[in-house]
Parts: C-alpha cells; structure tokens; sequence
C-alpha cells in the first residue's frame, strides 16, 4: 500500500465526503462546523465549546461567523431541514477554513482525531481538485 493511501477499514471518510462538505463562502473554502464535528465524530455544541476555550488559535483568517443572509444562501443548497422540537440551531454557525481546519484537529487528542488529520494530509491534492468544481456562494 502506497503512502498516499489508506484502507477503507482505516480511512475516516472518502476524499469525496469531504470535498462535498467544503463550501465557497467570502471567496475561501470552508467546512462548516457541524461538518467538522462530524468528522471528529462529536456534536456542534461540543465541537464549538472547544474552539471557544482555545479562540486564540482561531483568527479571522481561519474562522469565521456566517452571517443571515450566508446561511440563506447555504440552506437553499442542502433543500430539506430536519422537523422537530431542538432540530435547528439558535446560533449562526462557524465556517473554518483549511488552517482552520488543521487548528482544529489540535484540539483533538484521540485517535480518530489523529487518523484523520494524517488522512486529510496525505489526499489533501486530491481533495483540492475535486473541491475547484464546488459553486461560489
């Protein structure tokens, strides 16, 4: 097995899985952070409390708020929204970008964390050139 790639038994998600959750927002790539919480295999809420303790590892350039009219633009693309009491969040979400992204896998210390990060890193090329087809919002 080469360098560049990993089993499925041990690949956290398919190039493809991340490059469909990076988005063109401000004229930079970004996850939002429910994605990369789902990555990580943790909630939002948790996820952000984290980034919150640690906000001096995340300047602007690294993450960001979206605003109303962002979010808008953004939920238009996913077409359903979940029903029910506690399914929306009261709060705009964050978007990181890719030093954003790397920032936050050193909050994470296990092994999925790890595995990961070591994943992202070794397809990172692969991941860019399916992401060059990803609509600006």
């Amino acid at each position: 097995m080469s360098a560049m790639t990993t089993s499925p038994a041990t690949a956290p998600l398919s190039i493809g899985d991340i490059a469909q959750r990076i988005h063109l927002i401000r004229g930079q790539r970004v996850v939002l952070d429910a994605d990369l919480a789902a990555f990580y295999g943790e909630t939002a809420k948790r996820f952000n409390q984290q980034v919150n303790r640690n906000r001096e590892r995340f300047p602007e350039d690294f993450m960001f708020q979206l605003n109303e009219k962002e979010l808008s633009a953004l939920r238009l693309q996913f077409a359903t929204l979940k029903t029910g009491r506690g399914q929306h969040r009261k709060y705009l979400p964050y978007v990181f970008t890719e030093h954003g992204a790397i920032m936050a896998a050193t909050l994470r210390n296990s092994p999925r964390a790890t595995a990961l990060s070591v994943y992202v890193a070794r397809n990172c090329s692969a991941a860019k050139r399916q992401v060059n087809r990803t609509p600006q919002l």
